[in-house]
Formats: C-alpha cells, sequence, structure tokens
C-alpha cells in the first residue's frame, strides 16, 4: 500500500514525464489545487464531473493565458486559478442548494465564461 509520500513522488513523477511528454516545459502545476478541485465537484455534482472538472478548468486556463508569449508562466497561472475560482464557486452553489445538477442559469453563469 502506497503511503502519501509515495502517492506525491509518484504523482510528481507522473506530472513531470507528462509535462514532457506534452511540452508544456514552463507549466509549474499546482497539483494541489487541482485536486482540491476534483474532490470538491466530486462531492458536489458527481464522481465523475472530477476530471471534467479539471479538464475544462485548464481549457479556459489555456484559452485566457494565449500561446507562448513572455510572461506566459505568470499568465498560466493567473488563468488557472481565475478558472479554478470559477469552478470551485459553481460548486460551492451546487453544495448549498443541495442540487448536485446545477442548471447553468440557477445563479447566472454570466461570469463564468459561457
Amino acid at each position: 500500500m502506497a503511503t502519501n509520500d509515495d502517492e506525491a513522488r509518484i504523482l510528481d513523477q507522473w506530472t513531470h514525464k507528462l509535462t514532457q511528454a506534452l511540452q508544456i516545459l514552463d507549466l509549474k502545476l499546482d497539483q494541489e489545487l487541482i485536486l482540491e478541485l476534483a474532490r470538491k465537484s466530486a462531492d458536489s455534482v458527481t464522481h465523475a464531473a472530477a476530471p471534467i472538472t479539471a479538464f475544462l478548468v485548464g481549457y479556459a486556463a489555456a484559452l485566457e493565458a494565449g500561446t507562448g508569449s513572455a510572461g506566459s508562466k505568470t499568465a498560466s497561472t493567473a488563468s488557472i486559478t481565475k478558472a479554478a475560482d470559477v469552478a470551485f464557486s459553481l460548486c460551492e452553489d451546487a453544495r448549498q442548494q443541495g442540487n448536485p445538477h446545477p442548471e447553468p442559469g440557477a445563479k447566472g453563469w454570466t461570469h463564468s465564461a459561457q
């Protein structure tokens, strides 16, 4: 059975290997943020929402940060944080409403890139 340290080491190695293979060489991934986002979306919506939420947050962050321009590391970090904040907010709304399947207009997704 893997300990938390083993799991963290394996995840770090996997993340490094995957970012190298995808040629995302300058990205410093906040693994805890993404893992917390996955946990929240799984708890607030449904288990399958975890990978979908993480993917969509990454995609939205990439669109906002643009492509490889100067200062892209700072832009990437800010974009990920901004997109994750939107997702965390929607997870909290779903949890508070007791509705694991929030409708797009339920609280207004006006500011959520919709």
